[in-house]
C-alpha cells in the first residue's frame, strides 16, 4: 500500500486555521548572530509575535515548503537584520516541548545555527516581529530572555562557534 503524501501551503493552512508549533509539528531554524569577536545580537520580540513577548532572542524563523536550512537561515537573517551572512554553521538540533502564553502544548523541531554577520548595517528589518536589536556579550545578556535561550545557548557554546577568533 502506497504512503499518501499530502502538501499544504500557506493557504491551506490559514483556510482551516492550522498553527504551525500547536496542529503539527513547526520547524524553525533558530539563529545566533555574532560579529566573531565574542559578541551577540539579539532582538526582543514584539507585542504582535505568537508568543515570548517582550523577550530578548536570539533569532529565527519557520522554514517554506521547499527551503534548505541554509536557505533558511540566511533569508531570515537577512529579513530581520537587513544584513546577509558572512558565515553560515550548522550547530545543533533540539526537539521543543513547551507550553506557549495560553496555555496551549507546542511543538518545535529548532535547526540551531551560529551565524557571522558584519556589525555594518545591522538595523531592525521586521519591525512588526522586533521592538529592539542590540549586541552583547555573553556576561551580559539582557533579561527577560525566551524560554528557549540557555538550552540552545549551551548548544552553539559547546561548539565554540561563538569564540572570538583569533586575528
Amino acid at each position: 500500500m502506497a504512503a499518501a503524501t499530502l502538501t499544504a501551503d500557506a493557504g491551506t493552512l490559514a483556510k482551516h486555521d492550522l498553527k504551525k508549533g500547536v496542529d503539527f509539528i513547526g520547524i524553525t531554524c533558530q539563529f545566533w548572530c555574532h560579529d566573531g569577536a565574542g559578541n551577540i545580537l539579539l532582538g526582543v520580540r514584539s507585542q504582535k509575535c505568537r508568543d515570548e513577548r517582550g523577550c530578548w532572542d536570539p533569532g529565527g524563523g519557520s522554514m517554506e515548503f521547499g527551503e534548505t536550512f541554509e536557505s533558511c537561515v540566511r533569508r531570515e537573517v537577512l529579513e530581520e537584520t537587513c544584513v546577509a551572512p558572512l558565515e553560515v554553521k550548522q550547530v545543533g538540533i533540539r526537539n521543543v516541548l513547551r507550553t506557549n502564553h495560553e496555555g496551549q502544548p507546542t511543538h518545535w523541531i529548532a535547526v540551531i545555527f551560529a551565524v557571522r554577520i558584519p556589525r555594518e548595517g545591522v538595523k531592525i528589518g521586521e519591525p512588526e516581529k522586533l521592538d529592539d536589536l542590540k549586541w552583547f556579550s555573553p556576561d551580559k545578556f539582557p533579561t527577560p530572555l525566551h524560554s528557549q535561550f540557555w538550552p540552545h545557548y549551551e548548544i552553539v557554546k559547546a561548539t565554540g562557534a561563538l569564540a572570538p577568533k583569533a586575528s
